[in-house]
């Protein structure tokens, strides 16, 4: 499996996923924010964590309009396959590959922590070796990470469902962490091949970083 990441200035977290997909068996290559092509053989394009920018403005608002962006609408477009995680589901958003918004969190502080998360529907490439219903527990390292959709744009999320994560204490209750609307960490677009979540999945894939819950969630790009 052919992996592509997208680096950007204020990008941290790129050698990360790259790590991650490379123990998982993966090909991936880095590309910089003002190449204008990515590579043919892409099986996966991931959008990873960080500050892009600096985050002026608005989280991912800049980003969105980089070089690389325009060869990421066109795979996307054509059914690629694309995973936007934390600033990368910003930026998803602000490209309007994804449906919403992002606001800082309520709490106007920054979290960073191990926290549990509900499969709220398998039905797409990324959740697919999970259960509806399995508890994760993923690191989240977010200021802007409270998920805002109206209620028309909640009630398309659910009857399409594309609401994939959403957090929750370990006994599976739901918890608002961070002001959420319906306690949303992650969804994918209409066509299931564009998926967002704020929590990160490839810093959750060796006991020896705190935990693995982040390997099956990676792995159902496998199939």
């Amino acid at each position: 499996m052919n992996v592509t990441v997208l680096q950007f200035p204020g990008t941290n977290c790129e050698y990360d996923t790259k790590y991650a997909f490379e123990k998982l068996g993966c090909n991936v290559e880095i590309i910089w924010h003002k190449d204008t092509t990515l590579p043919e053989n892409t099986d996966l394009l991931v959008i990873p964590g960080g500050f892009s920018y600096g985050d002026y403005l608005r989280s991912g608002a800049i980003a969105r309009f980089a070089n690389i962006m325009n060869a990421v609408q066109e795979y996307a477009s054509n059914g690629g396959k694309v995973l936007g995680i934390c600033n990368g589901f910003q930026i998803l958003l602000e490209a309007g590959l994804l449906p919403g918004a992002m606001k800082r969190n309520d709490s106007l502080h920054f979290i960073s922590k191990f926290n549990y998360l509900k499969v709220i529907n398998n039905d797409n490439a990324f959740l697919n070796e999970l259960n509806v219903g399995d508890i994760v527990n993923i690191p989240v390292a977010h200021h802007d990470g409270n998920y805002f959709i109206d209620e028309t744009g909640l009630k398309e999320l659910e009857s399409n469902n594309q609401i994939l994560l959403k957090y929750c204490e370990k006994d599976g209750n739901e918890q608002n962490l961070n002001g959420s609307v319906s306690q949303i960490a992650g969804i994918c677009n209409k066509e299931k091949n564009i998926f967002g979540l704020m929590p990160h999945p490839e810093r959750a894939i060796e006991q020896l970083l705190g935990g693995d819950d982040g390997i099956k969630m990676l792995q159902g790009f496998f199939k």
